[in-house]
């Protein structure tokens, strides 16, 4: 039988809901898990609000969000039984009735399967929520290829930017330096050099081509533009952003002979990106400390969307999702 679950729901342009939709029972390599967070992928959930998200199948009414950390309170036949009362993380699901799932996360209730998951492992709950974009710029990085003698430059300090220029100084990059245009943001900021562009300009900054990788992380063609003429001949361009399109000019990319790069997510599985920033943060080798900046409870959602896609000092928000009752009720 289908499950009831509270979930966020957007079911139309520019509108946020919460309503009662049906998650599909678990099979038997599945689990479910009980909601304890969740977030909002700022770039993602502004394109989707608008109605922007450039794929056939995101069709409203839409399930949001791939941000999510809670417990497990019931285990397939075949899935491993150790996995029951953990804390994990889930990348949203497919698992939902009469409803488009999108991503699936913003529910109360997650049917996935088992190998999906990943046990926090010594993390603070509230924590997971980050790894999904921590994933995300790791696996950037790792494409970016950083070498110790690199020099890197991120364009942006929202929480992708903040974890990249992190991830660069931990993969040995030479030189670090990041840029915003947000004070706030970059007083959190950790970087070999910070650059205030309302300030002081990005060539006054860095006077030499010198930049080996240059991590657009502003989801903005023109920031990256006005980039592209520091960059070291051979330079690699990682795109870290979600753009509408990609429209640079081409000269200084010939002449530097740079590569683009485009990195989509994380990579799946137990050694992929995931369990690797897990590990990151639990060591405290990725300090992630100051970069969850708001907390807000379920029943204020809509504020919740205001504040993460509005407010340019939210890095990161975690949602509070209420536990009234630890059973699983069926539709």
């Amino acid at each position: 039988m289908p499950i009831k679950s509270r979930a966020v729901v957007i079911p139309r342009r520019n509108t946020v809901e919460l309503r009662t939709v049906q998650v599909l029972e678990p099979r038997a390599g599945d689990v479910l898990i009980r909601t304890a967070f969740t977030s909002i992928s700022a770039g993602t959930e502004r394109m989707l609000l608008d109605g922007r998200m450039p794929h056939p199948a995101l069709l409203f009414p839409v399930v949001p969000g791939y941000e999510t950390v809670g417990r497990v309170v019931q285990v397939g036949a075949k899935a491993p039984q150790s996995l029951l009362g953990q804390w994990v993380y889930i990348g949203g699901a497919r698992c939902f009735r009469g409803v488009n799932p999108a991503w699936g996360g913003q529910s109360e209730y997650i049917s996935a399967e088992a190998e999906r998951v990943v046990p926090l492992e010594g993390i603070d709950p509230a924590t997971g929520v980050i790894l999904a974009l921590a994933g995300t710029a790791l696996h950037g990085v790792n494409l970016a290829g950083i070498h110790r003698s690199d020099r890197v430059l991120v364009l942006g300090q929202g929480i992708v930017g903040q974890l990249a220029a992190r991830l660069a100084r931990i993969q040995g990059a030479k030189f670090v330096a990041v840029a915003d245009r947000v004070a706030v943001r970059l007083q959190a900021s950790q970087a070999d050099q910070i650059i205030d562009v309302t300030r002081q300009s990005l060539d006054e900054a860095i006077p030499e081509a010198n930049i080996n990788v240059l991590i657009e992380a502003t989801g903005s063609m023109p920031a990256l533009a006005g980039a592209l003429p520091l960059l070291a001949n051979h330079g690699r361009v990682l795109l870290l952003g979600y753009y509408d399109h990609i429209d640079i000019p081409y000269a200084p990319v010939f002449m530097r002979e740079a590569q683009v790069l485009v990195a989509r997510e994380w990579s799946f599985g137990p050694d992929g990106d995931l369990p690797r920033v897990r590990d990151l943060i639990a060591s405290g080798a990725l300090d992630v400390r100051g970069l969850l900046t708001h907390r807000v409870p379920l029943d204020r959602i809509q504020a919740a969307y205001r504040l993460a896609l509005e407010d340019p000092t939210c890095l990161k928000l975690v949602i509070e999702w209420p536990h009234d009752g630890n059973g699983v009720v069926s539709a």
